[in-house]
């Protein structure tokens, strides 16, 4: 089958980088799959899982945000963060799952820093979800 590169990249480096068959993301706009040849495109991600498939072989990052750029045979994902399961400390994303929970519940009360607190919720969330399905 026919593949193409896909490079995920931070600002603190390269996380993932290899020849692929299929990548999904979650973009602003609903969920997104690019194959070999897809037409050139470029849209911003939202907090998800990024999912790479070669063969029968799933690698799965967790990425905050960003931008997806698609030209010829070449996918570049730019994250302001992004993980591989392996990477993620499950007790710790608990832990920050956790304070954002209740930092959520103090801004519902508070009327402040809503958007904040809900921001941190989705990603303790994103992060434990893509370190338990490892």
């Amino acid at each position: 089958m026919k593949t193409m590169n896909v490079s995920v990249v931070t600002p603190d480096g390269k996380v993932f980088d290899g020849d692929v068959e299929m990548v999904s993301v979650k973009t602003i706009n609903g969920g997104l799959g690019i194959l070999p040849n897809h037409i050139p495109l470029v849209t911003p991600l939202t907090i998800g899982a990024v999912r790479i498939k070669k063969g029968s072989d799933i690698t799965l990052v967790a990425v905050t945000g960003g931008l997806m750029e698609v030209r010829g045979d070449q996918v570049s994902i730019l994250a302001e963060s992004a993980e591989l399961p392996s990477d993620i400390d499950i007790s710790r994303a608990r832990a920050a799952k956790e304070r954002a929970e209740r930092r959520l519940e103090q801004a519902i009360k508070d009327d402040i820093d809503f958007k904040r607190a809900e921001m941190a919720l989705k990603r303790a969330i994103n992060r434990l979800d893509v370190a338990e399905r490892k």
